[in-house]
């Protein structure tokens, strides 16, 4: 959520900026305008009638002491007449401050100055490897048929479409991956957490699902939860209303959990299989710093992916988002892609970014350096979305009657071929 007298005070850089995310601002700043007008003018005269009333106390006072009571009297009435022209001003006040939050409510954040509006996504690096494809290679959907790895029929019986059963050895590949993963993250410093998989509204607001994503997100009307899209929410709300120590930073915390996402209206191919399904497992790495170091460290978060990518030895590509494919609420963020040889097409399985202080601003989230005290920046990245991860590992490394696995991995699953 950025902040009101930022908007105001940069009303030309901010509008100037959106148009890179193809957010058209310039009409609901000037509402913005308006309405804190007004709201400064109620809130003076709020003070003026306080000061007044306070005045006329120390009066009566005074009268009485001098037991002119009859003139006292006068005053006191006086005191409740502009007490009651309270009612209506504040009203009129709470009115006007939930229209400026509504409203700033729908603006994304500010884009970094390097994004660009551009209609592409700029790839950063693309390391490729061989792969034997024939044209007997099947897709990841017919390989978890023939190798007895996932059920989606099975999902659908229990739960419904998009909901995978995994089994055997496809059950122990994706603990062995979680497990890796999270291996990976905390030999790099990050602390394990193990956070609930539904939230409240206040934490799916405080990083930014709520109103944005409110329409991808299962919601449990009866208690008013919201089953998690990500840990993402769950663990950076850790450490929402704190106030940091600024030599305590960076805190850094990583997370399996499964996600949920309804992502409904989508169909044909390229959702078929693991491509994408409503419920999925992601380890996840986020990040609290200060906001001078932010960049380094979201850098540094790209060069630990690109690591146990690496380790996977998948061929991948890392791209900086254009504007228009930028988060509601990321200032800078570089997707990381996987490539399926059988599908021919590449296939994201992580996005990591940095929100600056537009998450922080709605968790009052705050660093203290001496007297001083400021927003903390918040980052975070998928390392890794398995589906997939899976999906590519499954067609790239095909063989005959066997899948392979990378060696990285074999330390946890404990055979080198899937096979059946």
């Amino acid at each position: 959520m950025l902040d009101i007298n930022y908007i105001i005070e940069n009303k030309e850089i901010v509008i100037k900026k959106l148009l890179v995310k193809n957010f058209e601002s310039k009409e609901i700043i000037e509402e913005l305008e308006l309405l804190n007008k007004k709201r400064k003018i109620i809130i003076k005269e709020l003070e003026y009638k306080r000061s007044e009333i306070n005045n006329i106390s120390k009066k009566i006072g005074e009268l009485f002491k001098e037991k002119k009571i009859q003139d006292a009297a006068k005053l006191k009435e006086e005191s409740v007449n502009i007490k009651n022209s309270f009612g209506d001003m504040e009203s009129n006040l709470f009115n006007i401050e939930n229209k400026i939050n509504d409203k700033i409510l729908r603006i994304p954040n500010i884009p970094e100055e390097s994004v660009k509006n551009q209609t592409e996504n700029e790839i950063i690096k693309e390391k490729n490897k061989k792969i034997n494809i024939t044209e007997e290679s099947l897709p990841h959907w017919e390989l978890i048929k023939k190798f007895k790895l996932v059920d989606f029929e099975l999902g659908n019986k229990i739960t419904g479409s998009g909901f995978p059963v995994y089994t055997n050895k496809g059950a122990k590949l994706q603990r062995s991956l979680i497990n890796f993963f999270l291996e990976e993250n905390i030999k790099a410093g990050y602390e394990e957490i193990i956070p609930p998989l539904l939230v409240n509204k206040e934490s799916a607001f405080g990083t930014g699902q709520i109103p944005d994503k409110d329409e991808v997100m299962y919601h449990i009307e009866r208690d008013n939860f919201y089953l998690i899209p990500t840990s993402e929410v769950p663990v950076t709300n850790i450490l929402r209303d704190k106030t940091l120590e600024k030599e305590n930073l960076p805190i850094k915390y990583t997370s399996y959990t499964p996600c949920f996402r309804r992502e409904a209206g989508s169909y044909g191919k390229d959702v078929r299989g693991l491509n994408r399904i409503h419920q999925f497992d992601k380890v996840e790495i986020v990040q609290i710093t200060n906001p001078e170091t932010s960049y380094k460290t979201l850098q540094e978060m790209v060069n630990h992916i690109e690591g146990i990518l690496m380790k996977l030895e998948l061929p991948y590509r890392i791209l900086r988002l254009c504007g228009k494919d930028l988060s509601f609420a990321s200032s800078l963020t570089y997707d990381f892609e996987v490539y399926s040889a059988v599908q021919k097409k590449w296939l994201e399985v992580s996005s990591v970014s940095n929100f600056e202080t537009f998450q922080s601003n709605r968790l009052n989230l705050k660093m203290k350096s001496k007297s001083k005290k400021t927003l903390c920046h918040t980052l975070n990245g998928s390392s890794l979305a398995l589906p997939r991860i899976v999906a590519a590992m499954l067609e790239n490394n095909q063989q005959k009657n066997k899948i392979g696995l990378p060696k990285e991995l074999q330390k946890y699953t404990g055979f080198e071929f899937i096979e059946k």
